[in-house]
Protein backbone atom coordinates (compact mmCIF):
# COMPACT_ATOMS: atom_id res chain seq x y z
CA UNK A 1 0.00 0.00 0.00
CA UNK A 2 1.19 3.49 -0.76
CA UNK A 3 0.24 6.93 0.45
CA UNK A 4 0.66 10.13 -1.54
CA UNK A 5 0.81 13.38 0.41
CA UNK A 6 -0.23 16.55 -1.36
CA UNK A 7 0.52 19.82 0.40
CA UNK A 8 -1.31 21.69 -2.31
CA UNK A 9 -2.02 25.31 -2.97
CA UNK A 10 -5.76 25.31 -2.42
CA UNK A 11 -6.06 27.72 -5.34
CA UNK A 12 -4.75 24.83 -7.45
CA UNK A 13 -6.27 22.02 -5.41
CA UNK A 14 -9.89 22.88 -6.09
CA UNK A 15 -9.65 22.98 -9.90
CA UNK A 16 -7.47 19.88 -9.77
CA UNK A 17 -10.17 18.08 -7.80
CA UNK A 18 -12.90 19.34 -10.11
CA UNK A 19 -11.11 18.58 -13.37
CA UNK A 20 -9.83 15.22 -12.24
CA UNK A 21 -12.99 13.99 -10.59
CA UNK A 22 -14.66 12.99 -13.87
CA UNK A 23 -11.53 11.31 -15.20
CA UNK A 24 -10.95 9.65 -11.82
CA UNK A 25 -14.46 8.27 -11.82
CA UNK A 26 -14.02 7.04 -15.41
CA UNK A 27 -10.71 5.34 -14.67
CA UNK A 28 -12.13 3.94 -11.43
CA UNK A 29 -15.12 2.58 -13.36
CA UNK A 30 -12.83 1.13 -16.00
CA UNK A 31 -10.51 -0.51 -13.48
CA UNK A 32 -13.18 -1.78 -11.11
CA UNK A 33 -15.74 -2.96 -13.68
CA UNK A 34 -14.55 -3.21 -17.27
CA UNK A 35 -11.06 -4.57 -16.66
CA UNK A 36 -12.09 -7.48 -14.39
CA UNK A 37 -14.83 -8.46 -16.84
CA UNK A 38 -12.40 -8.40 -19.74
CA UNK A 39 -9.77 -10.45 -17.89
CA UNK A 40 -12.30 -12.94 -16.62
CA UNK A 41 -13.82 -13.24 -20.09
CA UNK A 42 -10.43 -14.15 -21.48
CA UNK A 43 -9.94 -16.78 -18.82
CA UNK A 44 -13.45 -18.09 -19.40
CA UNK A 45 -12.66 -18.52 -23.10
CA UNK A 46 -9.41 -20.21 -22.19
CA UNK A 47 -11.26 -22.38 -19.69
CA UNK A 48 -13.76 -23.63 -22.26
CA UNK A 49 -11.05 -24.08 -24.86
CA UNK A 50 -9.07 -26.13 -22.41
CA UNK A 51 -12.14 -28.12 -21.46
CA UNK A 52 -11.96 -29.98 -24.73
CA UNK A 53 -8.18 -30.32 -24.60
CA UNK A 54 -7.80 -31.23 -20.94
CA UNK A 55 -11.03 -32.15 -19.21
CA UNK A 56 -12.20 -34.60 -21.87
CA UNK A 57 -8.90 -36.34 -21.57
CA UNK A 58 -9.51 -36.44 -17.79
CA UNK A 59 -6.02 -35.21 -16.96
CA UNK A 60 -6.64 -34.54 -13.25
CA UNK A 61 -3.26 -32.97 -12.51
CA UNK A 62 -3.52 -30.51 -15.37
CA UNK A 63 -7.12 -29.73 -14.46
CA UNK A 64 -6.28 -28.95 -10.84
CA UNK A 65 -3.26 -26.89 -11.86
CA UNK A 66 -5.33 -24.88 -14.30
CA UNK A 67 -8.07 -24.32 -11.71
CA UNK A 68 -5.62 -23.03 -9.10
CA UNK A 69 -3.90 -20.86 -11.70
CA UNK A 70 -7.20 -19.21 -12.68
CA UNK A 71 -8.08 -18.69 -9.01
CA UNK A 72 -4.68 -17.14 -8.32
CA UNK A 73 -4.98 -14.70 -11.23
CA UNK A 74 -8.51 -13.75 -10.17
CA UNK A 75 -7.35 -13.01 -6.60
CA UNK A 76 -4.36 -11.09 -7.97
CA UNK A 77 -6.65 -8.90 -10.08
CA UNK A 78 -8.82 -8.15 -7.02
CA UNK A 79 -5.72 -7.25 -4.99
CA UNK A 80 -4.44 -4.93 -7.74
CA UNK A 81 -7.80 -3.23 -7.95
CA UNK A 82 -7.78 -2.61 -4.21
CA UNK A 83 -4.34 -1.02 -4.48
CA UNK A 84 -5.41 1.18 -7.37
CA UNK A 85 -8.65 2.32 -5.75
CA UNK A 86 -7.14 4.69 -3.20
CA UNK A 87 -9.20 6.49 -0.62
CA UNK A 88 -8.96 10.18 0.17
CA UNK A 89 -8.10 11.72 3.53
CA UNK A 90 -8.36 15.47 4.10
CA UNK A 91 -6.16 16.92 6.86
CA UNK A 92 -7.14 20.47 7.80
CA UNK A 93 -5.65 21.46 11.15
CA UNK A 94 -5.31 24.97 12.50
CA UNK A 95 -1.93 25.95 13.92
CA UNK A 96 -0.75 24.74 17.31
CA UNK A 97 -0.40 28.33 18.43
CA UNK A 98 3.10 29.31 19.53
CA UNK A 99 4.43 25.92 18.49
CA UNK A 100 3.68 24.65 14.96
CA UNK A 101 2.08 26.25 11.93
CA UNK A 102 -0.97 24.73 10.27
CA UNK A 103 1.23 23.50 7.42
CA UNK A 104 3.65 21.81 9.82
CA UNK A 105 0.89 20.04 11.77
CA UNK A 106 -0.75 18.81 8.59
CA UNK A 107 2.54 17.55 7.18
CA UNK A 108 3.46 15.60 10.31
CA UNK A 109 0.06 13.90 10.38
CA UNK A 110 0.35 13.11 6.69
CA UNK A 111 3.79 11.57 7.09
CA UNK A 112 2.56 9.56 10.08
CA UNK A 113 -0.30 8.18 8.01
CA UNK A 114 2.23 7.07 5.41
CA UNK A 115 4.30 5.34 8.07
CA UNK A 116 1.19 3.51 9.25
CA UNK A 117 0.69 2.19 5.74
CA UNK A 118 -2.61 3.94 5.05
CA UNK A 119 -3.62 3.40 1.41
CA UNK A 120 -4.91 6.86 0.57
CA UNK A 121 -4.38 10.12 -1.22
CA UNK A 122 -3.84 12.68 1.53
CA UNK A 123 -4.79 16.29 0.84
CA UNK A 124 -3.58 18.85 3.39
CA UNK A 125 -5.28 22.24 3.69
CA UNK A 126 -3.72 25.18 5.54
CA UNK A 127 -6.19 26.68 7.99
CA UNK A 128 -6.51 29.96 9.86
CA UNK A 129 -9.43 31.85 11.38
CA UNK A 130 -7.72 35.21 10.90
CA UNK A 131 -4.97 34.74 13.49
CA UNK A 132 -1.61 33.02 13.13
CA UNK A 133 -0.90 31.89 9.58
CA UNK A 134 -3.76 33.88 8.06
CA UNK A 135 -1.68 35.22 5.17
CA UNK A 136 -0.33 31.78 4.25
CA UNK A 137 -3.74 30.13 4.47
CA UNK A 138 -5.60 32.73 2.41
CA UNK A 139 -2.89 32.96 -0.25
CA UNK A 140 -2.95 29.19 -0.46
CA UNK A 141 -6.72 29.30 -0.91
CA UNK A 142 -6.94 32.22 -3.32
CA UNK A 143 -3.63 32.06 -5.16
CA UNK A 144 -1.80 35.33 -5.78
CA UNK A 145 1.56 36.78 -4.90
CA UNK A 146 3.48 37.94 -1.86
CA UNK A 147 4.56 41.55 -1.71
CA UNK A 148 7.65 42.33 0.35
CA UNK A 149 8.14 45.73 1.93
CA UNK A 150 9.84 47.55 4.79
CA UNK A 151 7.53 48.58 7.62
CA UNK A 152 7.55 49.30 11.33
CA UNK A 153 6.74 46.81 14.04
CA UNK A 154 4.68 47.70 17.12
CA UNK A 155 7.72 49.40 18.74
CA UNK A 156 8.47 51.41 15.57
CA UNK A 157 11.48 49.31 14.61
CA UNK A 158 12.09 48.70 10.92
CA UNK A 159 11.33 45.15 9.84
CA UNK A 160 10.85 43.16 6.64
CA UNK A 161 7.12 42.65 6.22
CA UNK A 162 4.84 41.22 3.57
CA UNK A 163 1.25 41.04 2.49
CA UNK A 164 -0.53 39.22 -0.31
CA UNK A 165 -2.38 40.22 -3.45
CA UNK A 166 -4.90 37.87 -5.04
CA UNK A 167 -6.67 39.25 -8.09
CA UNK A 168 -7.56 42.78 -7.01
CA UNK A 169 -7.61 42.07 -3.27
CA UNK A 170 -4.88 42.66 -0.70
CA UNK A 171 -4.57 40.16 2.13
CA UNK A 172 -3.08 41.68 5.26
CA UNK A 173 -2.22 39.80 8.44
CA UNK A 174 -1.78 42.52 11.03
CA UNK A 175 0.49 40.28 13.11
CA UNK A 176 3.01 40.63 10.29
CA UNK A 177 3.76 44.15 11.50
CA UNK A 178 1.89 44.77 14.77
CA UNK A 179 2.21 41.22 16.05
CA UNK A 180 2.89 40.25 19.64
CA UNK A 181 5.25 37.49 18.52
CA UNK A 182 7.58 40.13 17.01
CA UNK A 183 8.14 41.76 20.40
CA UNK A 184 10.46 40.28 23.00
CA UNK A 185 8.52 39.35 26.17
CA UNK A 186 10.42 41.79 28.34
CA UNK A 187 9.63 44.68 25.96
CA UNK A 188 5.90 44.11 25.55
CA UNK A 189 4.00 47.24 26.55
CA UNK A 190 0.58 48.08 25.05
CA UNK A 191 0.96 51.64 26.29
CA UNK A 192 3.70 52.13 23.68
CA UNK A 193 2.78 49.57 21.03
CA UNK A 194 1.41 51.05 17.81
CA UNK A 195 -0.46 49.83 14.74
CA UNK A 196 1.54 52.20 12.51
CA UNK A 197 2.89 49.31 10.42
CA UNK A 198 -0.62 48.19 9.48
CA UNK A 199 -1.27 51.64 8.04
CA UNK A 200 1.97 51.40 6.07
CA UNK A 201 0.89 48.10 4.54
CA UNK A 202 -2.52 49.46 3.55
CA UNK A 203 -0.93 52.55 1.99
CA UNK A 204 1.58 50.40 0.12
CA UNK A 205 -1.22 48.31 -1.41
CA UNK A 206 -3.38 51.38 -2.08
CA UNK A 207 -0.60 53.01 -4.08
CA UNK A 208 -0.38 49.84 -6.16
CA UNK A 209 -4.00 50.32 -7.14
CA UNK A 210 -5.57 47.86 -4.71
CA UNK A 211 -9.04 48.83 -3.53
CA UNK A 212 -10.27 45.68 -1.77
CA UNK A 213 -8.78 44.33 1.45
CA UNK A 214 -9.11 41.24 3.63
CA UNK A 215 -7.53 41.93 7.02
CA UNK A 216 -6.78 39.27 9.64
CA UNK A 217 -6.98 40.78 13.12
CA UNK A 218 -5.34 38.09 15.25
CA UNK A 219 -2.14 38.15 17.28
CA UNK A 220 -1.70 41.89 17.84
CA UNK A 221 0.64 43.51 20.37
CA UNK A 222 -1.32 46.76 20.37
CA UNK A 223 -4.14 48.42 22.25
CA UNK A 224 -4.11 51.78 20.45
CA UNK A 225 -7.57 51.59 18.83
CA UNK A 226 -5.96 51.83 15.39
CA UNK A 227 -4.70 55.38 16.01
CA UNK A 228 -1.23 54.43 14.81
CA UNK A 229 -2.66 53.00 11.59
CA UNK A 230 -4.62 56.19 10.92
CA UNK A 231 -1.59 58.39 11.61
CA UNK A 232 0.51 56.37 9.16
CA UNK A 233 -2.07 57.11 6.45
CA UNK A 234 -2.12 60.84 7.10
CA UNK A 235 -4.85 62.65 5.20
CA UNK A 236 -5.00 59.77 2.73
CA UNK A 237 -7.33 57.94 5.11
CA UNK A 238 -10.18 60.00 3.67
CA UNK A 239 -9.44 58.80 0.13
CA UNK A 240 -9.12 55.23 1.37
CA UNK A 241 -12.44 55.56 3.17
CA UNK A 242 -14.06 56.66 -0.07
CA UNK A 243 -12.33 54.29 -2.50
CA UNK A 244 -11.76 51.04 -0.62
CA UNK A 245 -13.67 48.17 0.95
CA UNK A 246 -12.48 46.14 3.93
CA UNK A 247 -13.45 42.69 5.14
CA UNK A 248 -12.18 41.81 8.62
CA UNK A 249 -11.36 38.18 9.37
CA UNK A 250 -11.91 37.66 13.08
CA UNK A 251 -14.14 35.75 15.46
CA UNK A 252 -13.81 38.34 18.26
CA UNK A 253 -17.13 39.97 19.21
CA UNK A 254 -15.99 42.23 22.06
CA UNK A 255 -16.90 45.95 22.08
CA UNK A 256 -14.23 48.62 22.30
CA UNK A 257 -14.66 49.69 25.95
CA UNK A 258 -16.02 48.47 29.26
CA UNK A 259 -15.78 45.18 31.15
CA UNK A 260 -15.64 43.15 27.93
CA UNK A 261 -13.65 45.73 25.99
CA UNK A 262 -10.28 45.53 24.32
CA UNK A 263 -8.24 46.79 27.28
CA UNK A 264 -9.77 44.70 30.06
CA UNK A 265 -9.98 41.44 28.12
CA UNK A 266 -6.90 41.48 25.91
CA UNK A 267 -4.37 44.04 27.20
CA UNK A 268 -3.15 41.85 30.11
CA UNK A 269 -2.08 39.24 27.56
CA UNK A 270 0.06 41.91 25.92
CA UNK A 271 1.92 43.00 29.03
CA UNK A 272 -0.46 45.45 30.69
CA UNK A 273 -0.81 45.62 34.47
CA UNK A 274 -4.01 46.69 36.24
CA UNK A 275 -3.16 50.40 36.11
CA UNK A 276 -2.35 50.23 32.41
CA UNK A 277 -5.66 48.51 31.72
CA UNK A 278 -7.59 51.41 33.27
CA UNK A 279 -5.59 53.99 31.32
CA UNK A 280 -6.01 52.11 28.05
CA UNK A 281 -9.76 51.74 28.54
CA UNK A 282 -10.14 55.44 29.31
CA UNK A 283 -8.01 56.29 26.26
CA UNK A 284 -10.20 54.11 24.04
CA UNK A 285 -13.37 55.72 25.40
CA UNK A 286 -11.97 59.21 24.76
CA UNK A 287 -10.97 58.33 21.20
CA UNK A 288 -14.44 56.96 20.52
CA UNK A 289 -16.03 60.17 21.83
CA UNK A 290 -13.82 62.36 19.62
CA UNK A 291 -14.49 60.16 16.60
CA UNK A 292 -18.21 60.26 17.23
CA UNK A 293 -18.23 64.07 17.28
CA UNK A 294 -16.25 64.16 14.04
CA UNK A 295 -18.66 61.90 12.22
CA UNK A 296 -21.73 63.59 13.68
CA UNK A 297 -20.46 66.80 12.17
CA UNK A 298 -19.72 65.09 8.90
CA UNK A 299 -23.17 63.53 8.86
CA UNK A 300 -24.69 67.01 8.98
CA UNK A 301 -23.15 67.64 5.60
CA UNK A 302 -25.83 67.02 2.97
CA UNK A 303 -23.32 65.19 0.82
CA UNK A 304 -22.66 62.61 3.52
CA UNK A 305 -23.94 59.07 3.23
CA UNK A 306 -27.15 58.40 5.12
CA UNK A 307 -25.69 55.04 6.12
CA UNK A 308 -22.71 56.57 7.90
CA UNK A 309 -21.76 54.93 11.20
CA UNK A 310 -21.63 57.64 13.86
CA UNK A 311 -20.38 55.47 16.74
CA UNK A 312 -19.01 51.96 16.22
CA UNK A 313 -17.57 51.52 19.71
CA UNK A 314 -20.33 49.14 20.82
CA UNK A 315 -20.44 47.12 17.64
CA UNK A 316 -19.39 43.46 17.88
CA UNK A 317 -15.72 43.15 17.02
CA UNK A 318 -14.78 46.74 17.81
CA UNK A 319 -12.46 45.44 20.53
CA UNK A 320 -10.59 43.08 18.22
CA UNK A 321 -6.82 43.56 17.90
CA UNK A 322 -6.63 46.17 20.62
CA UNK A 323 -9.34 48.33 19.05
CA UNK A 324 -8.15 48.04 15.44
CA UNK A 325 -11.54 46.54 14.76
CA UNK A 326 -13.11 49.80 15.92
CA UNK A 327 -10.93 51.91 13.63
CA UNK A 328 -11.86 49.81 10.60
CA UNK A 329 -15.56 49.86 11.48
CA UNK A 330 -15.69 53.55 12.33
CA UNK A 331 -13.41 55.01 9.69
CA UNK A 332 -13.65 52.57 6.76
CA UNK A 333 -17.13 50.97 6.92
CA UNK A 334 -15.51 47.55 7.29
CA UNK A 335 -17.50 44.33 7.45
CA UNK A 336 -16.78 41.62 10.01
CA UNK A 337 -16.81 37.99 8.94
CA UNK A 338 -15.80 34.80 10.66
CA UNK A 339 -12.24 34.14 9.54
CA UNK A 340 -12.93 30.41 9.45
CA UNK A 341 -16.01 30.84 7.25
CA UNK A 342 -14.19 33.19 4.89
CA UNK A 343 -11.45 30.65 4.29
CA UNK A 344 -13.73 27.62 4.02
CA UNK A 345 -15.94 29.47 1.55
CA UNK A 346 -12.90 30.45 -0.51
CA UNK A 347 -11.85 26.82 -0.99
CA UNK A 348 -15.39 25.42 -1.34
CA UNK A 349 -14.63 23.06 1.53
CA UNK A 350 -17.80 20.97 1.27
CA UNK A 351 -16.97 20.15 -2.35
CA UNK A 352 -13.40 19.21 -1.45
CA UNK A 353 -14.46 16.71 1.22
CA UNK A 354 -17.55 15.32 -0.51
CA UNK A 355 -15.64 12.24 -1.73
CA UNK A 356 -13.33 11.88 1.27
CA UNK A 357 -13.26 8.89 3.58
CA UNK A 358 -11.93 10.81 6.58
CA UNK A 359 -11.38 14.42 7.69
CA UNK A 360 -8.80 15.26 10.37
CA UNK A 361 -8.76 18.65 12.06
CA UNK A 362 -7.24 20.07 15.23
CA UNK A 363 -5.71 23.04 17.07
CA UNK A 364 -3.35 23.76 19.93
CA UNK A 365 -5.88 23.05 22.68
CA UNK A 366 -9.49 22.00 22.32
CA UNK A 367 -12.23 22.38 24.93
CA UNK A 368 -15.80 23.64 25.17
CA UNK A 369 -14.74 26.96 23.64
CA UNK A 370 -13.82 25.09 20.48
CA UNK A 371 -17.55 24.56 19.97
CA UNK A 372 -18.16 28.33 19.98
CA UNK A 373 -17.24 28.87 16.33
CA UNK A 374 -13.55 27.97 16.27
CA UNK A 375 -12.01 26.41 13.17
CA UNK A 376 -12.38 22.72 14.17
CA UNK A 377 -16.07 23.23 14.94
CA UNK A 378 -16.59 24.96 11.59
CA UNK A 379 -14.84 22.08 9.80
CA UNK A 380 -16.93 19.53 11.68
CA UNK A 381 -20.17 21.22 10.69
CA UNK A 382 -19.27 21.61 7.04
CA UNK A 383 -17.87 18.09 6.71
CA UNK A 384 -21.04 16.58 8.18
CA UNK A 385 -23.10 18.84 5.94
CA UNK A 386 -21.26 17.45 2.91
CA UNK A 387 -21.66 13.87 4.12
CA UNK A 388 -23.46 13.03 7.35
CA UNK A 389 -21.55 9.74 7.62
CA UNK A 390 -18.11 11.25 6.99
CA UNK A 391 -15.84 10.56 10.02
CA UNK A 392 -14.23 13.68 11.49
CA UNK A 393 -11.33 13.29 13.92
CA UNK A 394 -10.07 16.00 16.26
CA UNK A 395 -6.33 15.73 16.94
CA UNK A 396 -5.16 18.64 19.11
CA UNK A 397 -2.15 19.39 21.23
CA UNK A 398 -4.25 19.19 24.38
CA UNK A 399 -7.82 18.17 25.14
CA UNK A 400 -10.28 19.24 27.84
CA UNK A 401 -14.01 18.49 27.99
CA UNK A 402 -13.55 15.41 25.81
CA UNK A 403 -17.09 14.15 26.29
CA UNK A 404 -18.55 17.48 25.19
CA UNK A 405 -16.43 17.36 22.04
CA UNK A 406 -17.55 13.82 21.27
CA UNK A 407 -21.17 14.75 21.91
CA UNK A 408 -20.76 17.63 19.45
CA UNK A 409 -20.11 15.12 16.67
CA UNK A 410 -16.38 14.45 16.49
CA UNK A 411 -15.90 10.73 15.86
CA UNK A 412 -12.54 10.62 17.63
CA UNK A 413 -10.93 13.12 20.00
CA UNK A 414 -7.21 12.61 20.46
CA UNK A 415 -4.72 14.55 22.61
CA UNK A 416 -1.19 14.65 21.22
CA UNK A 417 0.50 15.67 24.47
CA UNK A 418 0.74 13.21 27.39
CA UNK A 419 -0.95 14.47 30.54
CA UNK A 420 2.26 14.30 32.57
CA UNK A 421 4.36 16.34 30.11
CA UNK A 422 5.23 19.91 31.26
CA UNK A 423 3.68 22.60 29.06
CA UNK A 424 7.00 24.31 28.26
CA UNK A 425 8.35 21.01 26.98
CA UNK A 426 5.22 20.26 24.94
CA UNK A 427 5.40 23.71 23.33
CA UNK A 428 8.81 23.04 21.82
CA UNK A 429 8.38 22.56 18.04
CA UNK A 430 10.59 19.47 17.87
CA UNK A 431 8.76 17.88 20.78
CA UNK A 432 5.40 18.55 19.14
CA UNK A 433 6.59 17.05 15.85
CA UNK A 434 7.85 13.95 17.61
CA UNK A 435 4.56 13.58 19.47
CA UNK A 436 2.59 13.83 16.23
CA UNK A 437 4.86 11.30 14.59
CA UNK A 438 4.60 8.98 17.60
CA UNK A 439 0.85 8.86 18.13
CA UNK A 440 0.53 5.19 17.22
CA UNK A 441 3.59 4.17 19.20
CA UNK A 442 2.10 5.71 22.33
CA UNK A 443 -1.09 3.74 21.85
CA UNK A 444 -3.33 6.79 21.49
CA UNK A 445 -3.69 6.65 17.72
CA UNK A 446 -6.24 4.19 16.41
CA UNK A 447 -5.16 2.95 12.99
CA UNK A 448 -7.22 4.54 10.26
CA UNK A 449 -10.19 2.29 9.44
CA UNK A 450 -9.77 2.80 5.70
CA UNK A 451 -6.21 1.48 5.62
Amino acid sequence: ATTEIYTLSLHDALPICQSCRSSTRLSSFSMSFLLPIFIRFLFLCLYFYSYKRIFLKIDLKKTLFFHFFVTFVDDYVKWMLRIMEKKKIVIACDSYKGCLTSKEVNFQLGVRSEELGVNADIVTLEMSDGGDGMLDAFLSAMGGERVAMHAHDALMRWIDAEYGIANDTAIIEIANTAGLALIEPEQRNPMKATSWGVGEQIMHAYRRGIRHFIVGLGGSATSDCGIGMLKAMGDDWKKIRKDCSFVLASDVTNPLCGPNGAARVFAPQKGADAKMVEILDARARKFAEVSKKHFEKEQDDARSSQDMIVDASEMPGAGAAGGLGYAFLQYFHAEFHSGADLLLDAIDFEHLVADAELVITGEGHSDKQTLMGKMPQKILGRAKNANANLPVWLISGGISDKEALLDAGFDKVIAVTPEDMPLDEAMKPETAKNLLRGLHWEGRFVTCPIS
